[in-house]
């Protein structure tokens, strides 16, 4: 068949994931401790011990302590990621250095939870509060980040996947991506998204247009930069999701009045999204909540008025809540529901963190995804590794059935949102090849030869046996690039 391609994904951060603590498959906040103690005692050499990611449902309301970490590494800085990447745990030396004191004032576009006693938690909250980290380590090496590439191809080809979107490009990224290229050491197919910033926009936008430039110099047929990523809200698991009604009071000391987070005011990502279209580049919006899915669909119909009708392809990624009123915007104006449907069950991370910050009837709207296909909206698929697997067979086990791996609930969480078998598959092929601008994603004359062998044929095997499907081999182009092992 076709093979796969990811419509939303972070490849640089997945590669770098083996790089550094285990943690990542640690089932208690005891097991990470112990992961980074073990890899510290392993890797005396290195000042900063950074890692990825893990678990935010293993601590109460998401909330990780310094002083867990200070008991395995007390001497150096240590700086762990989430596994949703909107979230870092700190220990008490990171801290110290990105000068986070009881007094430091709570950043915009993020959030330093305090304890009791005024002192900071050691759990930082989106990018105005995880950046104060970042900007005080150290730069991670050249050679790792390409290495970094070669992992995630690894990962990705061994998935069937040949295309992903690496939606958070930084400008060190976009030189890491194309000196990787000039070195002929990409194996895949990347697009970039330029990631736009509210806070430094003015400064970004000036800028896009050359970092295309050095993209295209690369002259690699694998690597392109078409596109730029806003991040319209947070995630919900932090109550940073920007809704339109509030989140249920009693989580933390919002009350009941807390809509979470909006981060770009009034008219300003709409007139950010003219500027990039005005560029020719793609418009990829992050949006969790219906407040931010309703600011991202206004800002592209002001993108459509303004600067007039062209094939632009927008994205909107993730769509986890939709209003009804917005739900038949999405096909009137050609925007691209990339959506996680492997999100799409009753996990752990579903009911420990999401539904009780939503409320059971809110969250029984979570992810629209057969309303949206059938409104007409050309839905394609994602999986946002390393926040989730990248196997494109494991959302798909999810988006036909609704169910856990264990196969809860029986009959499937709102199972009216169930897409069929073939739907599903055109989502991860087809459909994310028109939001590339791609001839692979079919099998056709005049196609890419992109292809994946499986094992069986996925429109004849049981929902909870899709995941299973082994994959034989990866064609990039005609030619192989994966081989399963005999």
């Amino acid at each position: 068949m076709p093979s796969f391609g990811d419509g939303h994904a972070h490849p640089l951060y997945g590669g770098l994931e083996a790089v550094g603590p285990p943690v990542r498959q640690c089932h208690s906040v005891d097991e990470i401790v112990s992961a980074v103690g073990t890899y510290a005692a392993e890797n005396p050499g290195e000042e900063w011990i950074v890692g990825a990611s893990y678990d935010g449902s293993l601590a109460p309301d998401g909330l990780f302590d310094a002083r867990w970490l200070d008991a395995a590494v007390p001497d150096r800085p240590v700086v762990l990621r989430a596994w949703d990447y909107h979230t870092v745990w700190c220990n008490s030396e990171a801290l110290r250095r990105a000068g986070i004191t009881a007094d430091t004032p709570q950043p915009v576009l993020g959030e330093i939870p305090h304890r009791d006693d005024g002192s900071p938690l050691g759990t930082l909250r989106e990018w105005g509060a995880t950046d104060l980290v970042m900007a005080v380590m150290p730069p991670r090496d050249e050679r790792l980040r390409i290495d970094a590439l070669g992992t995630a191809a690894d990962y990705y080809l061994a998935r069937g996947v040949t295309w992903v979107q690496d939606a958070w490009v930084e400008p060190a990224d976009v030189t890491t991506y194309v000196t990787a290229a000039r070195q002929g050491k990409l194996r895949m197919r990347f697009n970039l998204a330029l990631y736009a910033d509210p806070r430094h926009f003015d400064s970004q936008v000036v800028h896009f247009a050359e970092q295309r430039r050095q993209v295209d110099e690369a002259n690699s047929s694998l690597l392109t930069a078409q596109s730029v990523k806003f991040f319209a809200d947070g995630v919900v698991e932090n109550e940073t999701g920007a809704l339109l009604a509030p989140y249920c009071s009693g989580l933390h000391s919002h009350g009941g009045d807390n809509l979470g987070m909006r981060n770009w005011e009034g008219d300003s990502l709409a007139d950010a999204a003219r500027r990039v279209d005005e560029l020719g580049l793609q418009i990829h919006i992050h949006a969790i909540g219906d407040a931010a899915v309703r600011q991202a669909l206004d800002a592209i119909e002001h993108v459509v008025a303004h600067n007039g009708p062209r094939d632009r392809r927008p994205v909107i990624a993730h769509c986890q809540l939709v209003d009804e009123a917005d739900l038949g915007r999405f096909a009137a104006l050609g925007v691209i529901p990339n959506m996680q449907p492997l999100w799409a069950q009753l996990d752990a991370l579903m009911t420990v963190l999401t539904v009780p910050r939503l409320g059971v009837e809110r969250a029984d709207k979570q992810y629209p995804i057969r309303t949206l296909e059938r409104s007409g909206a050309p839905l394609g698929f994602g999986s946002d590794w390393p926040v989730s697997s990248g196997a494109p067979l494991d959302g798909i086990a999810v988006a036909v059935s609704r169910r856990t791996s264990e196969g809860d609930p029986e009959g499937g969480w709102t199972p009216h949102e169930i897409l069929p078998i073939d739907d599903a598959l055109s989502a991860y092929t087809s459909g994310v090849a028109h939001q590339a601008y791609a001839t692979w994603g079919r099998i056709a004359p005049g196609a890419r030869a992109d292809l994946v062998l499986l094992d069986r044929d996925p429109r004849h095997t049981d929902p909870s046996e899709l995941a299973g499907i082994g994959i034989l081999a990866t064609y990039l182009d005609g030619a192989p690039v994966y081989r399963a092992e005999n």
